[in-house]
């Protein structure tokens, strides 16, 4: 970078590194998005990035299974527990923004192993909290080291990955970004039925030791990028905005979507995301150069993941409530009915990576759409008595879509980039993804007790005016079990109403990205080096 080259001595096959650590004196890495040594093999190097994301991502669906074991334990409130899972997101949306400048500033590989031992540090800590205070303000540092370690692995890929191979190694890669959301339900469930909820945390300690010792014996070091001040005022804007937008997200439901504190924060946050902008289009060194939305390519893929991870978000939280609410299924129950999903993920990711070397993204992305939106709409079929092979061919369906176009997507809209760029595009991605899931899972969840409310009251007014006895409705005179069984059966019809109407919206969204998938770049992908033209 800037005409300034790392050197690296190999070390010998007694010291036990990866290489020698040494660097020019100015301390500047290689071009960005070059392989530091061609001659080794990345696929090594790509596993213990792989380590870290995982760890980073199953964390979040593996405490959600947690929280109502977590209440009875420590003796709190339903409102307040779930702050546990608040407290994450939003530091999350606040240190995300920070990656790109540590990255730089510290050296990505250095940045990486500091994230895996704070992460496992945390973990450590919420396994040994006390109260929910102490456990909330665990989560806070647990959640500092997860919301980097992301936006790293995805910039150190695209550094020692060949360009000709990076298809297949982001179909690898992504198989912490979908599969591990899957998974975790099922294990969060094993272990609180079976163990300890504590273990949900403790379980991260040897798996963050063991892939910081890979890590430091396997990877590559990446060098810093060019010293550049610290924009404060940016990590101020961003961080405040996000912060408020994102608290607006998780409490509208509760506080009320028009009530006085949730339009506040969504009007900081906005003002706070547009001045953000301005600042960074004007300093000389921003926290996040946004010009990078000038490549149309980037940006169209930010949309596109955007869509994708609503829908993801939307299988993963309504199906397994609907299972343990309207079928009785215990949470691990219901996690191993969604779990097929993530192995026919498992298969998609890396198949894909490989076509995308040959073909480009755009066929992939349009055809994955397509049938992801097909599998959304089957799940409007989601009622009381859908056997475990509904469950399995709906979200098998549209896990095969997803898994088909998630990776082509994010890879060519990373890929257009130019190179000393991608830093800043990994961190934009993943901000990207997280407000985009808070942001649609709100909305829909705001919709789906809409049409719940709706749907009760219109099964309430079939219900002749003058009803007040049981055998009007079909019951014997007394038969209270039986008006309770009435009763409950129609909440259960008026939910799996709601959540139909739910995933019909999810499908027509998912399939207006089939139609914004057509200008991706098509064609093998060593045949389009560089930039695209910018807006």
């Amino acid at each position: 970078m800037m005409g300034m080259t790392e050197t690296a001595s190999r070390a010998t096959p007694s010291t036990g590194r990866a290489g020698e650590r040494t660097q020019e004196a100015a301390g500047a890495s290689p071009a960005r998005g070059e392989p530091p040594d061609t001659g080794r093999s990345w696929v090594v190097s790509l596993l213990v990035l792989i380590v870290g994301m995982f760890m980073s991502v199953l964390d979040v669906t593996i405490v959600n299974v947690a929280i109502p074991a977590i209440q009875d334990d420590l003796g709190t409130t339903t409102e307040d527990v779930l702050w546990i899972a608040t407290a994450y997101t939003l530091t999350l949306g606040v240190v995300v923004p920070l990656s790109s400048w540590l990255g730089d500033r510290f050296g990505l590989s250095r940045v990486y192993m500091a994230t895996l031992l704070g992460f496992a540090a945390g973990s450590a800590l919420c396994g040994l909290a006390w109260n929910l205070d102490s456990l909330i303000a665990f989560r806070v540092v647990q959640a500092v080291p997860g919301g980097i370690m992301p936006v790293v692995t995805l910039t150190m890929v695209y550094q020692i990955v060949p360009r000709e191979k990076i298809g297949i190694a982001m179909g690898m890669y992504g198989l912490g970004i979908v599969f591990a959301p899957a998974v975790g339900p099922v294990l969060g469930g094993y272990l609180v039925e079976n163990a300890d909820w504590r273990l949900i945390f403790f379980i991260n300690v040897p798996i963050g030791i063991l892939g910081l010792v890979a890590a430091y014996l396997l990877l590559p070091d990446s060098g810093r990028g060019p010293r550049r001040p610290f924009d404060l005022l940016g990590f101020l804007t961003i961080g405040s905005g996000l912060f408020a937008i994102l608290l607006a997200l998780h409490e509208g439901e509760d506080w009320g979507w028009t009530s006085y504190p949730v339009l506040m924060l969504i009007t900081f946050g906005l003002l706070g995301l547009a001045l953000f902008v301005l600042i960074e289009l004007e300093v000389a060194h921003p926290l996040l150069d946004v010009r990078v939305f000038r490549h149309w390519a980037f940006t169209n893929s930010l949309l596109l993941l955007s869509i994708l991870t609503i829908g993801l978000f939307s299988v993963l939280f309504y199906v397994p409530v609907f299972l343990q609410q309207g079928q009785g299924l215990t949470a691990f129950e219901a996690g191993g009915r969604i779990l097929p999903q993530a192995l026919v993920v498992a298969v998609m990711m890396p198949l894909s990576g490989r076509l995308y070397d040959k073909i480009g993204a755009r066929p992939l992305a349009i055809t994955g759409f397509a049938i992801s939106a097909y599998g959304t709409y089957l799940l409007c079929g989601i009622n009381p008595d859908m056997t475990r092979g509904d469950v399995v061919v709906w979200t098998c369906v549209r896990a095969a879509g997803m898994g088909m176009a998630m990776m082509p997507v994010m890879t060519a809209g990373i890929a257009s980039l130019p190179k000393e760029k991608v830093n800043e595009g990994s961190a934009l991605n993943n901000v990207t993804r997280q407000v985009a899931g808070a942001m649609g899972l709100a909305v829909l969840t705001a919709m789906a007790s809409g049409r719940q409310a709706q749907a009760m009251a219109d099964r309430a007014a079939l219900l002749p005016a003058a009803t007040t006895e049981l055998p009007a409705l079909g019951l014997a005179g007394g038969d209270v079990i039986g008006m309770y069984a009435f009763v409950q059966r129609t909440q259960l019809d008026a939910l799996a109403s709601s959540y139909s109407d739910v995933f019909l919206v999810t499908a027509l969204v998912t399939l207006l990205g089939a139609l914004l998938a057509i200008p991706l770049r098509a064609g093998p992908a060593n045949g389009h080096a560089g930039a695209p033209p910018e807006l």
